[in-house]
């Protein structure tokens, strides 16, 4: 199983911190922003890991992860992403680097605490797409699944609803086949001029190839000044419990 942390853009929300280096590599307490997602994928049992990044800042992701012996890896590997062409596009940057395998991919600004390594073997056997979901008080914000009547399938999975159909955000932490850049390959740019991971995941769906999950624990998008203060604080007061 590879691991694949989509570390690119261009920060904009988090500038002026942005215009010194990328928001991924901004600190969250004590450590990069990077660090916990990367922590989550090495923590599920995930080693062979591809950084994916872009913009002015990329090569200060060398100086800080090195070969990722922070994480007691013996490598990283890092793809580089010309412009900003959606999550979709970005994941595509790895397809040599996959294979014939599957992977785990993770947006390199979302803070995951939950344990992941089951819900990575159950995907180990059954492939497809699996996706994972959060309850969120602000659902327009984000892509949201919609259930059908009994709330046990998902009919389908809409980007930032004017009128939400749940709370159920599909957060930024997905697993596919490689089946997944034939896909990709598939995609119609949205109105923005991107490939939007939102379709990716449909096209699973579509198939009766997606798998959705809930996380319970704490999940932040550290995109924004009031979440990357929040997840400053949810890890300083761990360290003072």
């Amino acid at each position: 199983m590879k691991g694949i942390v989509l570390a690119g853009g261009l920060g904009s929300r988090l500038k002026p911190l942005t215009n010194a280096t990328n928001k991924h590599l901004l600190p969250v307490y004590d450590k990069p922003m990077v660090y916990h997602p990367i922590s989550t994928l090495v923590n599920a049992g995930i080693t062979d890991i591809l950084i994916v990044t872009g913009g002015p800042h990329a090569g200060d992701f060398i100086r800080v992860l090195r070969n990722g012996e922070d994480f007691g890896l013996q490598a990283l590997n890092y793809a580089y992403q010309e412009g900003e062409g959606g999550i979709a596009q970005a994941l595509s940057m790895a397809r040599s680097f996959v294979g014939d395998d599957k992977c785990v991919v993770i947006l390199g600004d979302n803070i995951i605490t939950d344990d992941i390594s089951v819900p990575v073997r159950e995907f180990d056997s059954i492939g497809g797409g699996f996706i994972f979901t959060k309850k969120v008080s602000d659902p327009e914000r984000f892509g949201v699944v919609e259930w059908d009547e009994v709330g046990e399938a998902p009919i389908t999975i809409t980007e930032k609803p004017s009128d939400p159909p749940s709370n159920d955000a599909v957060i930024g932490l997905y697993m596919y086949d490689n089946t997944v850049f034939e896909r990709i390959e598939a995609l119609i740019p949205s109105k923005r001029g991107e490939l939007e991971v939102t379709d990716l995941n449909m096209s699973y769906l579509k198939s009766n190839d997606l798998t959705v999950k809930e996380v319970y624990g704490t999940w932040l998008d550290c995109g924004t000044f009031e979440a990357l203060a929040q997840a400053s604080k949810i890890f300083w007061e761990d360290t003072t419990e």
